[in-house]
This record gives C-alpha cells, sequence and structure tokens, in this order.
C-alpha cells in the first residue's frame, strides 16, 4: 500500500506536508511578517505598474505590453504559493491535499515556463526596435505582439500539463513531508519509493529546451542589438538602448540563473535547505524586483507615475 492510499484510508483524503520555511527560522513570526510585507509589495508594485501601462498612451507600446504581461505573471506566481504559506503559519496547518498540491504544481510550471518565453519575446521586441526602427511599427504591431504573448501562455501550460500528471501519479511511500514551502516537482519527486530516474531524465531534457529556446533567441537578438549600438553615432541613442537592455537583462540573469540551478544542476549540488533559498529568491523576491527594475530605471514610467501623483494631489 502506497503512501498516499495510506493518507486517504487514515485521515479522509490523500494530502502532503509542507515543512516549509518557518520550520528553519529561529524566528517564524518576525519571517512570517517580512515575508507579509514582501508579498504586498510584490502585488502593489506589479498591480501600479500595470495600471501605469493601460491608462498611459505614451506607454501603449510593444515593450511595454510585455513588461504588463510579465507583471500580470509575477501577481499570478507569487500568489501561487505565498498565501497559502502565510496561511499555515497562522493557522498552525501546514498539510496540503494532493489535488491542490497538484494544482500549485501546475500553475507554478506554467507561471515559470511562460515567464521563460516571455523574456525571450521582450528581447526579440527590443531586437526589433533597435535594430529594425523603421520597420519596427509593423513587424511588431499589436496583433503580432497578442500571439507571442499567447504563444507564451500556451508553451507554458505544455510544460504544466506535461510533467504535473506524471508526478503526481507516482507511488508515494517514504515519508509525505515534503522538505519545501511548496509542492515543487524536485521536492516532491524525491518523496516517491518507485524509480524516478527515467522521469527526472525527461523532466532535465524538457528543463534544457525550455531554457535552451528562449536563451538562444536573448544571445542572437542583444548579440545584433549590441552589434548595432556600437555602430551608432548618437551618444544619446546609446544610452538610451543600454538603459532599455540593461533592465531586461538583470531581470534575465536573476530569473534563468535561480532556474538552472535548481533544474538543470546534478543532485550532488541540491540540499533542501539550498533548494528553499534559490526558490524564495525566484519565487518571492523576483516578483517584487521585477516592478522596481522597470520603473525606477525607466524615465517613460517615472514620468506616468508623477502625472498619476500631480492628478491625485490635485483631487485632494
Amino acid at each position: 500500500m502506497d503512501n498516499i492510499t495510506w493518507m486517504a484510508n487514515h485521515t479522509g483524503g490523500p494530502y502532503f506536508v509542507l515543512l516549509g520555511l518557518f520550520s528553519q527560522s529561529e524566528h517564524p513570526a518576525l519571517l512570517c511578517v517580512v515575508i507579509f510585507i514582501v508579498f504586498l509589495m510584490a502585488l502593489s508594485g506589479n498591480a501600479v505598474l500595470i495600471l501605469l501601462i493601460h491608462s498611459d498612451p505614451h506607454l501603449r507600446t510593444p515593450m511595454y505590453f510585455f513588461i504588463s504581461q510579465l507583471s500580470l505573471m509575477d501577481m499570478v506566481y507569487i500568489s501561487t504559493t505565498v498565501p497559502k504559506m502565510l496561511m499555515d503559519q497562522v493557522m498552525g496547518v501546514n498539510k496540503i491535499s494532493a489535488p491542490e498540491c497538484g494544482m500549485q504544481m501546475f500553475l507554478y510550471l506554467t507561471l515559470v515556463g511562460s515567464e521563460f518565453f516571455l523574456l525571450a519575446a521582450m528581447a526579440y521586441d527590443r531586437y526589433m526596435a533597435i535594430c529594425h526602427p523603421l520597420r519596427y511599427p509593423v513587424l511588431m504591431n499589436h496583433r503580432v505582439c497578442l500571439f507571442l504573448a499567447s504563444g507564451c501562455w500556451f508553451l507554458g501550460s505544455v510544460d504544466g500539463f506535461m510533467l504535473t500528471p506524471i508526478t503526481m501519479t507516482f507511488p508515494y511511500c517514504r515519508s509525505r513531508e515534503i522538505h519545501h514551502f511548496f509542492c515543487e516537482v524536485p521536492a516532491v519527486t524525491m518523496l516517491s519509493c518507485s524509480d524516478t530516474s527515467l522521469y527526472e531524465m525527461l523532466m532535465y531534457l524538457c528543463c534544457v529546451l525550455m531554457l535552451l529556446i528562449p536563451v538562444t533567441v536573448i544571445s542572437s537578438s542583444y548579440s545584433f542589438i549590441l552589434l548595432t549600438i556600437h555602430r551608432m553615432h548618437s551618444a544619446e541613442g546609446r544610452k538610451k538602448a543600454f538603459a532599455t537592455c540593461s533592465s531586461h537583462m538583470t531581470v534575465v540573469i536573476l530569473f534563468y540563473g535561480a532556474a538552472i540551478y535548481t533544474y538543470m544542476l546534478p543532485s550532488s549540488y541540491h540540499t533542501s535547505e539550498k533548494d528553499m533559498m534559490v526558490s524564495v529568491f525566484y519565487t518571492i523576491l523576483t516578483p517584487v524586483l521585477n516592478p522596481f527594475i522597470y520603473s525606477f530605471r525607466n524615465k517613460d514610467v517615472m514620468g506616468a507615475l508623477k502625472k498619476i501623483y500631480i492628478l491625485l494631489q490635485k483631487i485632494t
């Protein structure tokens, strides 16, 4: 009898136990407050960025459309893991049912995969804007942007639909304790009592493809962008191009670096503590950093924010 069946027979339903971050902390209450504040900052920061982009006519361009999609992904992304973790800490319960675990895993995989491809689409957009400025309005019209964004969401969901059912159908008879704060695939797979080596190889190849295709697009785009910037005679043009691209590259390095550690490094490099810290970085910290990276380093966004602030002052 596997562990899921045992839990179903003895507790009224299958479930896992999320050990989470708070079991590792000497001050769990303080950590809970900090994470809650970061969560609110991520939600409010990304919501404000989306509001600015859709309300200011000067920000209704392909670049800002993709940034708004990134903010939407980050809002859903952080909401997939953090509220459950905080509620468990407050209520003193750290259980998650198998269906909830599967849903959390699916949403997480979908959003991570979608963000991989969205960052590639954003790099392609910058390539078209800088290398082909005269044809840019035609080549990156609204229909093309919608097609690229929809493709990113679709490809991300393929990752979720492919990996989640396989992971959740393994027999689990070792332990029901997940050494993580959410149902991440590697952490859940470790609990299986069956041989998962073939599946881990499949997952590795899948993640290589999910990373390799976007990384190829990003590398190619920025290679052409750097060549174009090098040929620019205008110092102001160079400065503007570097400012735009540096924000995107900062996000790419932060997000892809953590993903490569989690899904591509051999298991000998992993411990449950390290995995949780890396996951905290790209599931909690990255969503709160992205709006700051794209706002404070962007004159257009700051200008739109000042307009809203002046308008609010007039109203009050």
